[in-house]
């Protein structure tokens, strides 16, 4: 059995250290983010790792930053760590943080490097129509995703994938891998030299449906920026959060945005067209289209915003 830190802070990380616990690996310490303001009395919350740690009885430790820190590094070093492991932790690793552990800094990357390093891998799949995605086990290097592979695997995205199923499934698989990379010491491979795709942090704008775009972007998006930051779809004052929707037969010379039947079909870019199938109004639950027009019907010629 090893001596590790744990160095992660979304539920994404949770499965990970739940399992190296499990397996009866020595974690001396536990990194995440500090805890945030969140809910409606904005009272600070700790993150999913912090709380699957404190229930397990680990310390937890939570520096703002890392970078310039010589005591957090000092501490971190006197642990006497066989290696780190990092899932999604949100912080740079320093120089003196990588080379403190004897095998190093291991990271649990979800996507198949080189494709999709950065920050919303999951979702850039999906985007993307990309038809598998996976887990690396990467050995941390300086760059932003650039360390040597350790072991990979991958999964199918469906026409149906959403970012929490797969979000879920890569969860599962990391813990899984994370082990095997720890008991088996793969040896390293270089990441290719070409090929390599960016999968930038994810803003509001995101949310935004650009009719001029062809449907099946449209529909891999709404599938893609669940549950957060959704997808919109504008109508005059009318906002809706866009939660299912398919792609469904166009109509030749409709611009973009336009309301092509009462059933909320939707003109797209290069004569396609989008059908919403669940959305939410502010304020309101969400639910099938069909009960969201018996109350508020949207005529055929109206058109959404871009």
């Amino acid at each position: 059995m090893l001596r590790l830190a744990f160095m992660g802070s979304p539920d994404f990380a949770v499965p990970a250290l739940t399992a190296l616990h499990g397996a009866g690996h020595e974690i001396a310490a536990v990194y995440t983010q500090p805890p945030r303001p969140a809910g409606r009395g904005q009272a600070e919350q700790p993150c999913a790792v912090h709380r699957a740690a404190a229930a397990l009885g680990l310390e937890v430790r939570h520096p703002a930053r890392l970078r310039g820190n010589a005591e957090a590094a000092a501490e971190f070093a006197a642990l006497g760590l066989d290696a780190a492991v990092v899932a999604a932790y949100g912080l740079i690793l320093p120089p003196t943080f990588l080379a403190a552990p004897a095998r190093g800094c291991l990271n649990i990357h979800a996507s198949l490097l080189p494709r999709w390093r950065g920050a919303a891998p999951i979702h850039a799949a999906i985007l993307a129509g990309d038809a598998a995605t996976g887990v690396t086990i990467m050995q941390m290097d300086e760059g932003l995703d650039t360390g040597a592979m350790l072991l990979a695997c991958s999964v199918p995205i469906t026409a149906t994938t959403t970012t929490p199923a797969l979000h879920d499934a890569l969860a599962a698989m990391g813990a899984r891998l994370i082990l095997r990379a720890l008991d088996e010491a793969p040896a390293p491979v270089a990441q290719p030299a070409t090929g390599a795709t960016y999968a930038p942090r994810l803003t509001r704008a995101d949310a935004v449906l650009d009719w001029r775009q062809d449907a099946a972007a449209l529909e891999r998006r709404v599938r893609a920026m669940i549950p957060w930051p959704g997808t919109i779809a504008r109508l005059g004052d009318l906002v809706l959060k866009v939660q299912q929707a398919e792609i469904a037969p166009g109509q030749e010379g409709a611009a973009p945005g336009t309301v092509l039947d009462a059933a909320l079909r939707i003109a797209c870019g290069g004569g396609t067209a989008l059908r919403l199938l669940r959305v939410q109004a502010p304020g309101r639950a969400a639910m099938a289209v069909g009960d969201f027009l018996r109350g508020h019907p949207i005529a055929p010629g109206l058109v959404f915003s871009p």
